[in-house]
């Protein structure tokens, strides 16, 4: 069982790499011991917009009246249905991933993987726990992560859960305390909240989506509390008890002191652990510094024809971060010459009501950076896409380069954001300028003609404000 190349896990880095790899030309084998698609595709990203979908299509339909249309009676959610229906998505893709293997005649084996020696990885087939030994000149690990436990928050799977168990709540919570104010946990609270959960954010930091930019993280405060949504900044979780029968107990200390919350559940959404365990690191001499392999710009270890990508690595842990990782590798494996990936240019997008996106420097670290600022921003209640669309929470805000000119960093909030970030991303990765974005005819009337906006009020040549 000899092969070119051997991927450890399937999802957005593992399946990304096996079939580039397969275009190639080369003789590639996966080993997946759950579902194809890792994390991301059946228990992460696809399913979450699955959910929020529901959401959206819930509120839409309680404001029907606002576009002219009549609905008899209030609208209700159904979460069983809304869960089935995400379980579909996430199906439908995997067998798409499946489907995807087959085309390019990449052998998938089922099984548990693990670093055997130079060239060697050992499989425990999910079939009948025996045990094969595989052969590669190279080998990719791509095994993603998992959601992180804290001690003082221990997870029941049933009142202290995290986001997989969050994707399968039989019931809509009366109330859910969320810890943890990153992507997840705020699309987890807008989910939830826009089903008529009493939900309270708890978040360390001082700021919601810690993350983004300050001005994007107070405007989604402003939205969540909207919303009746609770959040608690600045505010430390000492503990969580699951010691009566319909209500967790929330030990905090914040801005008021020591505190004591009520929640009928509670979502731990602080962060996640690499899955490094069990891979035989430790046999081959890999590596490992802070839970994370260390690695090159083209994920090469330390240790010849080994490579890592994805969530095992120190880099965002984000899935097109790991397929673009996972394309780089495999090209440099076979001789091509990529071009390393630019870190200043990676979007990062939340899907709350309303989205967040965003891509390169904030104000702040763009001022501890040294630069001199010219910075446009242009409201969404000034689009007339938005107010058409009835959606005018938001903005766009765009960071130049005083000197230069140079977009440094965009961040928007609003209707459709995710979908726009492409065009400032690839701005910043071409160095484009204001003034190249003033002359880039943008079309009318739609969202990201706040792009062309927010550039010509950087330059105080704004039309519509």
């Amino acid at each position: 069982m000899k092969y070119d190349i051997i991927v450890i896990g399937s999802g957005p880095g593992g399946y990304v790499a096996a079939i580039r790899a397969a275009q190639l030309g080369k003789k590639v084998a996966v080993i997946e011991k759950a579902e194809l698609g890792g994390v991301c595709l059946n228990w992460g990203c696809i399913p979450t917009k699955a959910l929020l979908r529901s959401a959206q299509v819930l509120a839409e339909v309680r404001h029907a009246a606002a576009f002219g249309i009549e609905i008899e009676g209030s609208p209700k959610p159904d979460l069983a249905k809304m869960v089935a229906r995400s379980r579909t998505v996430a199906e439908t893709m995997s067998r798409g991933v499946a489907f995807l293997m087959n085309k390019h005649k990449i052998e998938v084996i089922a099984g548990e993987g693990r670093l055997a020696g130079s060239g060697k990885v050992e499989v425990i087939l999910n079939s009948d726990g025996t045990t094969a030994t595989l052969e590669a000149g190279h080998i990719i690990l791509a095994t993603g992560a998992r959601p992180r436990e804290m001690p003082f928050m221990p997870i029941d799977g049933k009142r202290i859960i995290h986001s997989r168990h969050a994707l399968l709540l039989d019931r809509i919570p009366e109330s859910i305390a969320v810890v943890g104010s990153g992507a997840i946990g705020c699309e987890f609270a807008s989910f939830y909240a826009a089903l008529g959960s009493k939900v309270t954010i708890i978040e360390y930091l001082p700021n919601l989506l810690p993350l983004e930019d300050e001005e994007i993280s107070k405007q989604m405060e402003r939205s969540f509390r909207k919303m009746r949504v609770t959040v608690l900044t600045g505010t430390t979780v000492k503990s969580v008890r699951n010691d009566r029968d319909t209500k967790c107990l929330i030990e905090i200390e914040g801005k008021k002191g020591p505190e004591t919350l009520e929640a009928e559940i509670v979502l731990s959404a602080v962060g996640i652990k690499t899955n490094i365990e069990n891979l035989g690191l430790e046999t081959v001499g890999i590596e490992v510094e802070r839970d994370k392999i260390r690695v090159d710009a083209f994920g090469q270890t330390n240790v010849p024809g080994i490579y890592a990508i994805g969530d095992l690595t120190p880099t965002p842990a984000l899935a097109h971060v790991a397929s673009a990782e996972a394309i780089r590798c495999v090209e440099k494996i076979c001789g091509l010459d990529p071009q390393p990936i630019d870190w200043s240019a990676i979007p990062s997008c939340v899907y709350t009501t309303p989205e967040v996106a965003s891509v390169g420097l904030t104000e702040k670290q763009a001022t501890e950076q040294g630069f001199s600022l010219r910075i446009g921003k242009f409201p969404y209640t000034a689009s007339g896409k938005a107010t058409a669309a009835g959606e005018r929470d938001g903005f766009v805000k765009l960071i130049f380069d005083g000197q230069s000119d140079r977009l440094l960093g965009a961040h928007m909030v609003g209707h459709n954001v995710t979908e726009m970030v492409a065009e400032p991303t690839l701005a910043r990765m071409l160095g484009t300028t204001a003034r190249n974005l003033m002359n880039t005819v943008h079309p009318h009337p739609t969202m990201s003609e706040a792009i062309l906006e927010a550039a010509e009020a950087a330059h105080g040549e704004a039309i519509h404000i």
